[in-house]
C-alpha cells in the first residue's frame, strides 16, 4: 500500500500524522510512504529524518492525495483537503463529525472510506487512539487555565496554588475519565483545591481509592454541578460521549452566578463543547470573554506540545496503521471489531450511529459496509 502523509493545515496545528519511526515500520512491512515536504517540521522532524527512514518526500499536498492509497493525518481534513479525497481512498485521522455537518457532507460526497481515531475501541471499553491526546489535553488544561486566570488575560488574578496565608484556587473538573483524571492530577499537583464531578459510581470509587489524598470527588447531579461551578475559580469541561456531540452541562444563565474573571477550559470543544457559551478558538487567539467569564476553547490543545503529542499519537496508531496497510481496511476491520468501530464513512454512506443521530442522517451498519461495494 502507498501511505501518504500531508502537512497539517489547520491553524496553529503543528503535529504530524506519521512519525519517521512509523514510516520506517510501514516500509519494513513492504509498503511505500510519501510525506509532504516539511510536514514534520512543527514536531521537530525534518525531511532528512523521513528520507533516512526510507520515505519519499513530495512537494505538495495535491501530490500526496493524488498518489496515496491511504491518507494518514492528525486533524480532520479541511475543506481544501476534502476536495482532494477520492472514491476508494482510505482516510485515517481524527474526524469529530458530530458537530461538523459540512465535513460530513464532503466526506460522503468524496466516496472515500474514513476511519476515525476517536471511535476506535479496545477490549476494556476504552478509546486507545483518543487516550494519548486526552492525556495530553488533560495535563495541559490546568496549565492553560492558570494562564487564563492571570489578570493580564482578563482572569481573576488568582494563583492556582496560592501562597502561605492565601488559599489556593478552587478547580472543578466535570468528567472523571482520562481527560478529567489527568487534569485533576496536574491541578492538584499545582496546589489547587480540586473536585471532580462524574455520574459513574464505579469511576468515583476508583478515583476515591487511588486519588483521595490528591482531590475530592462528587456525584454530578445538576444541583452539585451548579453549586461547585458557582464557587469555582476554574472549571474544566472533560465530558466525552464517544463520537457524539458533547452534552451542554453549564448554561449561560449559570455564568452570571460565577465569580467575575473565573476561567472555563472546554476540552470537549472538538465535539462541540460542554458549556452553552463555548465556541472553538485557536492557539493564536485562544480566549474570549462571555459575561465576565474567560473561556479557553482551543480545538486542538495537544498541538501546543506538538512533539510530545505526535510521538504519543504515533505510538498508539502504529499497530492499527500497519493492520490497515497489511490487510486492507476490509479484512483488518473484519478481524478486529474494535477497529470496525472506527469506521465512520464508506462509499457515500455514514456508518457511525452517534454521528447520524447528531446530524439527522441515515446510517448504514458498519458490518454491512464491509460487504458493500
Amino acid at each position: 500500500m502507498k501511505i501518504g502523509c500531508p502537512k497539517e493545515i489547520k491553524p496553529q496545528e503543528f503535529r504530524v500524522g506519521l512519525t519517521p519511526a512509523a514510516a520506517r515500520e510501514a516500509i519494513a512491512h513492504g509498503h511505500s510512504v510519501i510525506v509532504e515536504t516539511n510536514a514534520g517540521a512543527g514536531a521537530g522532524f525534518t525531511d532528512t529524518d523521513y528520507i533516512a527512514a526510507g520515505a519519499q518526500i513530495l512537494g505538495t499536498a495535491a501530490e500526496i492525495f493524488a498518489a496515496a492509497d491511504m491518507i494518514v493525518k492528525v486533524k480532520e481534513p479541511q475543506a481544501v483537503e476534502r476536495k482532494m479525497l477520492r472514491e476508494g481512498q482510505l482516510l485515517f485521522t481524527y474526524l469529530h463529525l458530530a458537530p461538523d455537518p459540512e465535513q460530513t457532507k464532503d466526506l460522503l460526497a468524496s466516496g472515500c472510506t474514513a476511519i476515525a481515531y476517536e471511535t476506535v475501541t479496545d477490549d476494556r471499553g476504552g478509546l486507545p487512539l483518543l487516550a494519548p491526546m486526552s492525556e495530553v489535553a488533560g495535563r495541559l488544561a490546568p496549565q492553560v487555565g492558570a494562564w487564563t486566570l492571570q489578570k493580564a488575560n482578563g482572569g481573576r488574578g488568582v494563583l492556582l496554588g496560592g501562597v502561605p496565608g492565601v488559599g489556593p484556587a478552587k478547580v472543578v473538573v466535570i468528567g472523571g475519565g482520562v481527560v478529567g483524571t489527568h487534569a485533576a492530577r496536574i491541578a492538584a499537583g499545582m496546589g489547587a483545591d480540586v473536585t471532580v464531578l462524574d455520574r459513574s459510581l464505579p469511576r468515583l470509587r476508583y478515583l476515591d481509592d487511588v486519588f483521595a489524598r490528591d482531590f475530592r470527588n462528587r456525584y454530578a447531579s445538576a444541583e452539585a454541578t451548579a453549586e461547585l461551578v458557582r464557587e469555582a475559580d476554574m472549571v474544566i469541561g472533560a465530558v466525552l460521549i464517544p463520537g457524539a456531540a458533547a452534552p451542554k452541562l453549564v448554561s449561560r444563565a449559570q455564568l452570571s452566578e460565577m465569580k467575575p474573571g473565573a476561567a472555563i477550559v472546554d476540552v470537549a470543544i472538538d465535539q462541540g463543547g460542554c458549556f452553552e457559551t463555548s465556541r472553538a478558538t485557536t492557539h493564536q487567539d485562544p480566549i474570549y470573554d462571555v459575561d465576565g467569564i474567560m473561556h479557553y476553547c482551543v480545538a486542538n490543545m495537544p498541538g501546543a506540545v506538538a512533539r510530545t503529542s505526535t510521538i504519543a499519537l504515533g505510538n498508539a496508531t502504529m499497530p492499527f496503521l500497519l493492520a490497515l496497510a497489511d490487510k486492507g481496511w476490509r479484512k483488518a476491520c473484519e478481524e478486529d471489531p474494535h477497529l470496525l468501530n472506527g469506521l465512520n464513512v464508506h462509499a457515500g454512506k455514514l456508518t457511525y450511529y452517534a454521528v447520524g443521530k447528531a446530524l439527522g442522517l441515515d446510517v448504514m451498519a458498519p458490518h454491512l459496509a464491509l460487504k458493500a461495494a
